[in-house]
């Protein structure tokens, strides 16, 4: 792997990293917030309920995740057969154009005699 291969993807993690952990301050936030407002609550139960929603948080975050990536895979797929079609299609083309150009040339060589 080179560098520049190595450094972005380098990049990615670090940009994946500080994603995942803004999106876990904020779940912090949030959870934190709702159980200052409970009232009632031990620290135990607050603590008990924060564990749940972070883990709950990140569950969700992990599936949304893997269903982006799912749908990046199908569509990058997708795109692969169309381009294969598309491909196939035009070397098909070139070639009857090379074999109708052959012809032609043929055909103009032959008249010349």
């Amino acid at each position: 792997m080179d560098a520049s291969t190595e450094a972005a993807r380098g990049l990615t993690d670090i940009e994946t990293f500080l994603y995942r952990e803004a999106h876990l301050r904020a779940a912090r936030r949030r959870v934190t917030d709702f159980t200052a407002r409970a009232p009632g609550l031990t620290e135990e139960q607050k603590s008990g309920i924060e564990r749940w929603y972070l883990e709950e948080q990140i569950y969700v975050a992990r599936m949304v995740t893997d269903h982006i990536a799912d749908s990046i895979s199908v569509m990058e797929e997708q795109h692969r057969g169309r381009f294969g079609r598309w491909l196939r299609g035009t070397m098909i083309a070139m070639a009857l154009i090379t074999v109708v150009a052959g012809l032609c040339v043929t055909v103009v060589i032959g008249s010349l005699r």
